[in-house]
């Protein structure tokens, strides 16, 4: 497959990797409304973190890798512009170089696919400017095989200077589609309001009789003798109006051929075959008789025309939203409307979702409203001014954007975080006042590539993966701090971690299944000889610890 080169990119190949990993550190007086502590039961999925992006995914590997269905996000176009959330000219700088641009996108690429479920997908809005650079290093990340689709989003029209533009007027956006594992993604089809179609122009007179007996006059003869409005017979009598349509002969079975053939011998008459699990079919000479009632759908509680959504959307209505959220952020904003399509078809209640490029917090208040768990990633003050306000309207019941067709009436929250200092000192060691949670989550990702499962309580047991059990001695874990307690393992120490075991186990009402344990603390006291026969692989902190 081919590959795209930049000037930096064997450097950019090595950034993920290469780039500090820091803690996540609460911050509660943005966190909204006041929640438990982090180690409570009732803890929250809805994080907004404060921060470098790309440090920010580093940090969230170890407890949610593997774990997002749906990661959105809409990064700088790279066209030139420089504005902030009032429209002005000032340090958020939209115009990176070509290599730059790619530099920043690689890496980060690369972390929100680990980031992703097997059955996970990643949209990505961009313009024709770096789209199909862009292709070219998602073809490579995510894999050709699993490219969905690029859709071209309608986001203005031609008024004012555009009117005089030297060249054809851009007034669109594209986004690109990857699954993770395209044979595992399970797409959900999404219709879309239209206007009445034209073609559907019959009117089936004497619907309640046998289809044999049926009568057709026009509709607007109908319309004229019923004493009705267009809308009141498309939606009161949409099982009679019809259309007829050539079937595509060569596309459909041949039962069905044989019943065309035969309705064009008979003219006649109306010929009908039954089938399961689908409409029936109606033949008239040759030609298929089809019901507008097919092209009534419930959108938002009311049954309207529509049809299904396509690579093409032009009903975003990107005018007026400027204030959407009842946060100001000019010309970079999305409409509620598309993301909510986007969770739509990709997510179900309950799920993961994830942007780091959050801007004004659209994806996080979509999701919220839409019972979908979030984690937002937005670097500058706007993670405060704008995403967190942006939350708390959501979560005190803001009624705009998609608020009325999801019936939102409030409630939820989420936690803040920063950034805070890095884990591993110069020298690239363990640092000696991390908290053991922090350690704990740490050491069993880079162990097994998976996040640990969050305990109820502090255990020096992590949990066993593919036939593995890991265990940390660490910062007084069992209590005991001493050479013969806590972070030392011992015979004494072995014990207590497997009681930790046994009362896991009698949690799960499983037996645990493992071949060996791998231990990690300060030191060991046991002997070779003890160690080999309690299959047990012992790693010393620091000194052990990878980076990543």
């Amino acid at each position: 497959m081919p590959t795209l080169n930049w000037l930096t990119r064997d450097e950019d190949l090595k950034a993920a990797a290469n780039v500090e990993y820091r803690l996540l550190v609460e911050d509660e007086k943005y966190s909204y409304p006041p929640l438990p502590p982090v180690n409570s039961d009732q803890i929250t999925d809805n994080i907004i973190v404060q921060g470098d992006n790309l440090e920010a995914l580093k940090a969230l590997l170890p407890f949610y890798a593997g774990q997002v269905k749906c990661i959105y996000i809409d990064p700088p176009y790279n066209t030139g512009s420089r504005i902030n959330a009032d429209g002005n000219d000032v340090g958020y700088d939209d115009n990176l170089e070509h290599s730059i641009w790619l530099a920043m996108m690689y890496p980060r690429l690369e972390l929100l696919k680990k980031l992703l479920k097997e059955d996970g997908s990643i949209w990505i809005s961009i313009d024709e400017k770096e789209c199909h650079y862009l292709k070219i290093i998602c073809d490579e990340i995510f894999g050709r095989e699993n490219f969905i689709i690029q859709t071209t989003i309608q986001r203005g029209s031609v008024s004012g200077h555009k009117a005089i533009n030297p060249t054809p007027v851009q007034v669109t956006d594209l986004m690109l589609t990857y699954a993770k594992k395209k044979d595992k993604w399970n797409y959900k089809p999404v219709f879309i309001k239209r206007d009445y179609d034209k073609a559907y122009s019959k009117f089936i007179i004497n619907f309640e009789e046998d289809y044999t007996e049926w009568k057709f006059i026009t509709l607007k003869e109908a319309i004229k003798i019923k004493n009705i409005t267009l809308d009141e017979c498309l939606y009161n009598f949409a099982d009679r109006i019809i259309r007829f349509a050539q079937p595509n002969y060569e596309g459909v079975g041949q039962n069905i051929r044989k019943l065309i053939d035969k309705s064009k011998k008979e003219s006649r008459k109306i010929f009908r075959l039954q089938r399961d699990n689908h409409p029936d079919f109606y033949l008239l000479k040759g030609n298929r008789i089809l019901f507008y009632k097919d092209k009534l759908k419930m959108i938002d509680g009311n049954y309207i025309t529509a049809e299904l959504a396509t690579n093409l959307w032009l009903d975003m209505n990107y005018q007026g939203i400027a204030n959407e959220g009842e946060v100001k952020f000019a010309k970079g904003k999305k409409p509620e409307i598309q993301i909510k399509r986007i969770f739509d078809m990709s997510t179900n209640p309950g799920d993961i979702v994830l942007d780091s490029f959050l801007g004004s917090g659209t994806t996080a208040a979509v999701a919220h409203k839409m019972g979908r768990r979030y984690i937002g990633v937005e670097m500058g003050e706007h993670a405060k001014t704008h995403c967190a306000v942006r939350l708390k309207k959501v979560i005190d019941g803001e009624q705009g954007g998609i608020s009325k067709s999801v019936d939102w009436k409030g409630g939820g929250g989420f936690r803040f975080f920063t950034l805070g200092e890095a884990v591993f000192d110069s020298d690239r060691r363990i640092k000696s006042d991390i908290l053991f949670e922090n350690l704990a989550a740490h050491i069993y990702f880079t162990e097994t590539k998976t996040p640990m499962k969050k305990p109820k309580k502090k255990s020096a047991f992590l949990g066993v993966h593919n036939g593995t059990a890991y265990a940390l001695l660490y910062n007084g874990i069992l209590g005991d701090k001493s050479i013969d307690g806590g972070n030392v393992l011992t015979h004494r120490t072995l014990n207590l971690i497997r009681n930790e075991m046994d009362t896991a186990a009698k949690k799960n009402k499983a037996e645990l299944e493992y071949s060996q344990i791998v231990i990690y603390g300060e030191a060991t006291r046991l002997t070779y000889v003890s160690l080999v026969n309690n299959n047990i692989i012992f790693k010393q902190t620091p000194y052990d610890i990878k980076v990543w």
